[in-house]
């Protein structure tokens, strides 16, 4: 019994820790996946390179935020942050139709 209440409130910490705002977004088949996300301001999210064998390069040229994840081998991982309102587009440096729009609201 102490076993399943232990197992029960590391799953229910676990849930909180998820549901503080971190996005996962998969590139992979020369997209992103989804191909659209709703954020608040001060949320994050998370581009993982879920392609076996092939790079990408996630950046955002905006008036208001620009990021550049640089190149980003197989199961790499990118966090971007967007501290405020607006709508952003995701970019792949390697494969240009690759385009991710991001919503702050």
């Amino acid at each position: 019994m102490l076993a399943l209440s232990l197992l029960l409130t590391v799953a229910a910490e676990a849930v909180v820790a998820f549901s503080g705002g971190d996005h996962i977004i998969s590139q992979k088949g020369r997209q992103f996946q989804p191909g659209a996300v709703s954020l608040h301001p001060g949320e994050r999210m998370t581009v993982v390179n879920d392609d076996a064998n092939l790079v990408h390069h996630a950046y955002i040229e905006a008036p208001d935020l620009t990021f550049d994840s640089g190149d980003q081998a197989p199961a790499d991982r990118t966090v971007i942050t967007f501290p405020q309102e607006g709508d952003f587009m995701v970019l792949c440096g390697i494969h240009p139709k690759m385009k991710l729009a991001v919503h702050v609201r």
